[in-house]
C-alpha cells in the first residue's frame, strides 16, 4: 500500500531547494533590473552590468546544485559536469563571444577612441556613439548606425581622426597645359577661402596626359569635417574657372562643334556672405555621435568635481576658521554643480535615441 505518512518527509527534503529557487529568482530578478532594464543607461553603462549578472548567473546555478536534494556523490559529479559543459563552452565559443569581450576589454584599456570621435575600420566610417563589452557602434555618414564586433576593431588597422585638427585633401587631375608655378598659387587660395590653414600643394603622379595633384591643410573643428571636405571643392571649382583654367582631360570630347577659342569653364559663383551662416549638415547626421560625446564631457566634468572635493574636504582638517569657511564654500559651489551635472546627464539620457 502507499504509504501516506512517509509524504511530509519527502517533502521536507525539497524545501531547501525551493528556498534557493525562490531566492535566486528574487536576486536575479532585481540585479537584472538594477543593472540592464533601467532605460536610462546606455550601452557603456551596461557593460559592468553584463559581467556581474554573468557572475551572478553562475553562482546561481551552482548553487542550485548544491541545494538538490541528492546525495554527496551525486552532488559532486553534477558539479563536475557543470565544469566540464562550461569549460566546453567556453572553448567552442572562444572565438566570438569570449573574444569580443576581451578585445572589448583591451579597447576600453588602451583608449585609442572615445566617444564623438571620427574612425574608419576597414571599409566603414563614422563617430563614435556607443562602446559595449561586444561591440562598438558608430554613426555613419548616411545617419545610419553601424553596429562593429570589438574583434574586428582589436585585429583590424583603426584610424582615429584627432580632436586637436586633421589635414583636409582634395585630388585633382590636369592637363600638362597648365603651368604648376601658375596652378599652385591658385590652388592654395581656394583652400584659405575655404577655411584650411597652412595649405600645400603636391604632385602625385605625372600620367600619360594629365597631372594628378593634392591640396592640403590643416582643419581644427574635425566636427565639421564633411563640410570642410565638400567647400574645398566648391572653393577649387571657382577658383580656377574664374583664372580661366578648364578642369577637363586632355582626352575630352565633345560631339557638338564649338567656335575656335571656346572653353568649357563654369561660370564661378561669388560666396554669398549668408551662405556661412547656414547649419552644417553634421549636426543632423551625426546627432546621436554629438549626444554621446557631449554626456563623455559632462562626466568627465563631474568626474574631476569629485575629485576636488574630496582633495578640499582633505585640506580641511588642521585649518583656521577663516580658511576653513573660504574652503567649504568651494566645496559648496563644486558639488552645486555636481548636482546641476548629475540632472543634464539623467535628462540627457532619458531622451529617446
Amino acid at each position: 500500500m502507499f504509504n501516506l505518512e512517509g509524504i511530509p518527509q519527502s517533502l521536507a527534503q525539497f524545501v531547501p531547494m525551493l528556498v534557493t529557487i525562490a531566492i535566486i529568482t528574487t536576486i536575479l530578478w532585481a540585479a537584472n533590473w538594477l543593472l540592464l532594464r533601467r532605460t536610462s543607461l546606455t550601452t557603456e553603462s551596461r557593460l559592468p552590468g553584463q559581467v556581474i549578472m554573468l557572475l551572478l548567473s553562475a553562482i546561481a546555478l551552482i548553487a542550485l546544485i548544491l541545494a538538490l536534494p541528492v546525495s554527496e556523490s551525486t552532488r559532486g559529479d553534477l558539479l563536475g559536469l557543470l565544469g566540464l559543459v562550461l569549460t566546453g563552452v567556453i572553448a567552442l565559443s572562444s572565438t566570438t563571444f569570449v573574444s569580443n569581450a576581451m578585445a572589448g576589454l583591451m579597447l576600453r584599456s588602451v583608449k585609442s577612441f572615445r566617444h564623438g570621435d571620427f574612425i574608419r575600420a576597414g571599409e566603414h566610417f563614422g563617430r563614435v556613439t556607443e562602446r559595449g563589452l561586444f561591440h562598438t557602434e558608430i554613426q555613419s555618414e548616411d545617419r545610419d548606425l553601424i553596429t562593429l564586433p570589438n574583434l574586428f576593431l582589436a585585429s583590424s588597422p583603426v584610424t582615429v581622426i584627432r580632436s586637436s585638427g586633421t589635414i583636409v585633401s582634395c585630388e585633382i587631375s590636369l592637363g600638362y597645359d597648365v603651368a604648376y608655378h601658375q596652378l599652385s598659387p591658385l590652388l592654395k587660395e581656394a583652400a584659405i577661402n575655404a577655411g584650411l590653414q597652412e595649405p600645400f600643394v603636391q604632385v602625385l603622379t605625372l600620367g600619360d596626359f594629365s597631372i594628378t595633384y593634392r591640396l592640403s591643410g590643416y582643419y581644427s573643428e574635425v566636427k565639421h569635417l564633411l563640410t570642410m571636405r565638400s567647400r574645398l571643392r566648391q572653393e577649387i571649382l571657382d577658383t580656377l574657372h574664374g583664372a580661366d583654367i578648364e578642369i577637363v582631360s586632355p582626352t575630352f570630347m565633345n560631339q557638338r562643334q564649338f567656335n575656335n577659342g571656346e572653353k568649357f569653364v563654369a561660370k564661378p559663383k561669388f560666396r554669398d556672405p549668408l551662405e556661412s551662416q547656414n547649419i552644417a549638415p553634421e549636426s543632423l547626421i551625426f546627432d546621436k555621435a554629438d549626444r554621446a560625446e557631449k554626456l563623455r564631457i559632462l562626466n568627465d566634468e563631474r568626474e574631476e568635481l569629485a575629485e576636488t572635493v574630496k582633495e578640499l574636504k582633505e585640506q580641511l582638517e588642521g585649518q583656521d576658521e577663516s580658511t576653513s569657511s573660504d574652503l567649504k564654500a568651494e566645496i559648496f559651489k563644486c558639488e552645486e554643480r555636481i548636482e546641476k551635472l548629475e540632472n543634464i546627464i539623467r535628462i540627457a539620457k532619458e531622451q529617446p535615441n
